[in-house]
């Protein structure tokens, strides 16, 4: 397994949740971050908490929505560091809407974030790990990117298409040393049920009792940044809810008939 010290790791949604506490991990660990999302702010206090030094990390801000000048972005971090060992795209956002209610343009939102947003940023990144002939690219999905699931039809979609995105480039930069691995949480106690959008792009504004009672961000993250460091092509971390993953694969009519009854929230 290799070690944290003296890596460069680029974390998207850094500024809560998974994200931040990722970040967090790694400095304390003596490795480098830069720190992305929209809340340019909250990424200032995410890497003041660390009281580490100001080489050890890099802030830019960037909106996976709207993802432009992005060969800027990444000269920016070239600037300061030299190298991208790992680039773990975990910004994104989920959804609570029936579909046939939703508006197209949630849809769209969603996928342009979940999606179009990873993928630029990781077409970016591949280009400079080819060139290093090395390098890790993480993409955060979800347990429901392997099933769908009520209210989640458009956020299901998304996480599902970056499997098949990051499979193929997986099998496609083998010979270029670049390792990919797919984390899967479950429920982690984070705010991503408040932050999800209705169907009229509005914030849901509420926490799921199934979040509310899940595995903390805190403990997800050396489980995740670990798998990682192992090379680990799926990383499963949560609770008793992942049961479903190998309930799917392994019994697909005890599967269907049990995700009848599984409570949305």
């Amino acid at each position: 397994m290799r070690r944290i010290e003296n890596t460069v790791w680029w974390i998207t949604g850094a500024s809560s949740g998974i994200g931040r506490s990722m970040a967090q991990y790694i400095l304390k660990n003596k490795g480098k971050v830069i720190l992305s999302s929209r809340n340019e702010d909250a990424l200032i206090a995410v890497a003041e908490e660390c009281n580490t030094s100001t080489d050890n990390y890099l802030i830019i801000p960037l909106d996976l929505e709207n993802l432009v000048k992005v060969d800027e972005l990444l000269q920016t971090a070239l600037n300061k560091f030299p190298k991208i060992d790992f680039l773990i795209n975990n910004g994104g956002v989920s959804q609570r809407t029936i579909a046939s209610e939703t508006d197209i343009a949630v849809d769209r939102k969603i996928m342009e974030t979940n999606f179009f947003g990873a993928i630029i940023l990781t077409k970016a990144v591949l280009k400079i790990m080819i060139k290093q002939q090395s390098g890790h690219i993480a993409a955060v999905s979800s347990v429901v990117g392997k099933f769908g699931f009520p209210l989640r039809s458009t956020y299901s979609a998304s996480k599902q298409a970056l499997h098949g995105f990051f499979e193929s480039i997986r099998a496609e930069n083998v010979k270029n040393n670049i390792k990919i691995s797919i984390v899967i949480p479950g429920r982690i106690n984070t705010s991503i049920s408040n932050n999800a959008i209705s169907q009229d792009g509005k914030k849901h504004g509420v926490l799921d009792d199934g979040q509310a009672n899940s595995m903390s961000p805190e403990k997800a993250a050396p489980i995740i940044i670990k798998g990682i460091l192992k090379h680990k092509k799926e990383i499963l971390v949560g609770g008793k809810e992942l049961l479903m993953v190998h309930i799917r694969r392994f019994f697909p009519r005890l599967f269907y008939y049990l995700s009848n009854k599984v409570s949305a929230k």
